[in-house]
């Protein structure tokens, strides 16, 4: 038993800590997957505070970790992390038998499980920590009161302190389609291999008022004209596949409506896209930056744009603060994928990724835009 116990406290602990170090890599990658099942319930009305639920919920995860490890306050640890994984185990439940959300996020993109793959493993989850919760009284911290209180707030602080520094920054490691030294225009393709869905033509006849379906190999014995009266046909999913690229959505369209994507991907001169989706004041801190490199792009001849699903915003933002930066629209959850920070800017040569900069890492990057001297 004492055997097991130890194992279980070092399994869970060690998890929960891996668990939420995967996603304060990317607080914003669970914020929007959190946005995500708001919206299917009809609670948009929670979209402004995800963030900062998406903040303290890795936090407490890695928190919770250190202290199942260290033994620290377990009697109250033991009963958070066990109705923590209750809850996780609903949100995944919910996800598998609706069938609505394909994946869970529990460990972010670096790490993608499918529904049910995130449910078996919080039912495995909620039988240790189930477990845990019962033998709470048997556990004892491993060091001194102080020294444990000492270690929490260490590690209090550091998780609090990473996400904040991603959120300004990028990712620390980046495990999204748009990682430096891919090629966007393939990333935007199928992979090779990749098994496509699966689907059947099914009809739907009314007989006697009543909608009954089948497909081309299963008519029924009975069928004519006479008595059954077409509705509708659509095709119906056996199987579904991984046919999917990596990027979708990706569009640049230019202020008169043309979809310029491919011309700015092919487009064998120096690309410089700033991504941004949402504005919060009209005195954002980049903005200052923002309007030093436009204006030393112009005077070199080369291409700077920005990239919005908010033209409108952003237009305002620029015109009150005197920046001449042609603005192109795009496709909100493309700029969510692509502007981790917000804003995002991106050194691409022929659609590959040669750098991108966080909203903290716009400063100091003079020397770009003076590489190419005015024809």
């Amino acid at each position: 038993m004492r055997f097991t116990l130890g194992f279980t406290r070092l399994f869970v602990g060690v998890l929960f800590i891996f668990s939420g170090l995967i996603k304060a890599n990317d607080p914003m990658g669970l914020s929007y997957k959190m946005q995500e099942f708001f919206e299917i319930w009809g609670m948009d009305f929670l979209n402004d505070y995800t963030l900062a639920f998406s903040i303290l919920m890795i936090a407490f995860e890695i928190i919770a970790g250190v202290a199942v490890l260290v033994g620290w306050q377990f009697q109250l640890f033991s009963w958070m992390l066990f109705l923590l994984i209750i809850f996780f185990t609903f949100l995944t439940g919910y996800a598998v038998f609706s069938g609505k959300i394909k994946e869970c996020g529990c460990f972010g993109d670096c790490i993608k499980l499918q529904a049910n793959e995130s449910f078996a493993k919080d039912l495995v989850l909620l039988v240790m920590t189930g477990f845990l919760l019962y033998k709470r009284n048997s556990i004892n911290s491993f060091f001194p009161k102080n020294l444990s209180a000492g270690i929490l707030l260490l590690i209090t602080v550091a998780s609090f302190g990473m996400q904040f520094y991603v959120l300004r920054n990028l990712p620390i490691v980046d495990c999204l389609p748009y990682k430096v030294g891919l090629t966007i225009q393939e990333q935007m393709k199928i992979p090779s291999g990749a098994v496509p869905d699966s689907s059947v033509i099914t009809f739907v006849y009314s007989r006697q008022g009543k909608e009954v379906e089948f497909d081309a190999e299963h008519f029924p014995a009975d069928f004519s004209d006479s008595l059954y009266t077409f509705v509708r046909r659509y095709d119906k999913l056996i199987r579904e596949g991984n046919a999917k690229p990596p990027i979708k959505d990706f569009v640049i369209i230019s202020p008169t409506g043309n979809d310029t994507t491919q011309s700015v991907l092919n487009d064998p001169e120096t690309q410089w896209i700033l991504f941004a989706k949402s504005f919060d004041s009209q005195h954002e801190d980049w903005v200052n930056d923002v309007k030093k490199y436009a204006t030393m792009a112009s005077q070199n001849n080369i291409r700077f744009m920005a990239v919005t699903s908010d033209a409108e915003g952003l237009t305002q933002l620029f015109a009150s603060n005197d920046i001449n930066l042609p603005i192109m629209k795009g496709d909100l959850v493309a700029i969510k994928t692509a502007a981790r920070s917000n804003p995002t800017l991106y050194h691409l040569e022929k659609g590959k990724i040669i750098a991108k900069y966080g909203k903290a890492q716009l400063k100091g990057l003079d020397s770009q835009f003076k590489g190419k001297q005015q024809d």
